[in-house]
């Protein structure tokens, strides 16, 4: 157990080493006091997790969904390996931290706390799915963000406290004090189940900025009439140039990726 508490702490992309004592590492690694785990047989096709005041809840949720989202924050493209029912097999959680953890939590900076948050998600995963992975770079298909012909549309961030946020919906995304790099990040998440890879900050551009972008959602509805009334929308990589003077390039370029070595169905309970 030593091996899969030290390999699943999220960090700086290379593969940790065994502790050399099992007890340091349970120290070392945050866990939850108390979970459940059951198969759901719903069918359904819609999931929900949330995190809140120590308690993560999810419903009807895929364990690849779990491992990309909600414990370690990396794009689909990112992970490879593991058996078929990672994403097939669906699962309903509830998991809770003792006091002292989640009082800790709501002291904690945003980032901070994300970070707890995914050790927390990730460590359950490794006790209860017996979940190995390790971290390795390899040479990928990318989408490099770059300057469009012309040179960027971007309004930069007014506000001087160095805080940002981003707010998206189908079609739709609003960003205050954004940089790049989070900019490519957040397009990496968009683009993730149309086009398989993920996209890298290769703009050149620093500082801050303020932007909207409206885009018709790859669905299908760009080759016709649209329910949503967004057929008239152009595709996010039209947006991208004429909204905001930036462009997406085909490209290969190093991915930090998480391979599964071992995943095992849990016991129920």
């Amino acid at each position: 157990m030593a091996f899969l508490l030290a390999v699943l702490l999220p960090g700086t992309g290379t593969q940790s080493q065994p502790a050399n004592n099992t007890q340091d590492a349970a120290k070392q690694v945050p866990e939850f006091e108390v979970a459940s785990i059951k198969l759901n047989k719903s069918g359904s096709g819609s999931s929900h997790s949330d995190f809140d005041h120590g308690r993560f809840s999810a419903t009807n949720e895929g364990i690849k969904g779990l491992i990309e989202y909600d414990a370690f924050d990396i794009a689909g493209p990112q992970i490879e390996g593991g058996p078929g029912w990672l994403a097939l097999e669906r699962f309903d959680i509830e998991a809770k931290a003792d006091d002292a953890t989640a009082a800790l939590m709501e002291k904690l900076a945003p980032e901070d706390r994300g970070k707890l948050k995914r050790q927390l998600i990730a460590q359950l995963l490794a006790e209860r799915f017996k979940l190995a992975v390790h971290w390795e770079t390899k040479e990928l298909p990318v989408y490099a963000l770059v300057q469009a012909k012309g040179g960027s549309k971007l309004t930069p961030s007014t506000d001087s406290s160095g805080s940002s946020g981003t707010s998206s919906s189908r079609g739709h995304l609003k960003a205050s004090g954004i940089t790049m790099a989070r900019l490519a990040e957040t397009l990496t998440s968009i683009l993730n189940r149309e086009a398989g890879r993920i996209v890298v900050d290769r703009t050149g551009i620093e500082g801050r900025y303020d932007l909207a972008l409206e885009w018709s959602p790859e669905d299908g509805s760009l080759n016709g009439a649209s329910s949503s009334g967004q057929s008239s929308a152009p595709s996010i990589f039209t947006a991208l140039g004429e909204q905001l003077g930036l462009k997406l390039e085909s490209s290969r370029g190093p991915v930090k990726t998480l391979v599964i070595d071992h995943v095992e169905q849990p016991s129920e309970n």
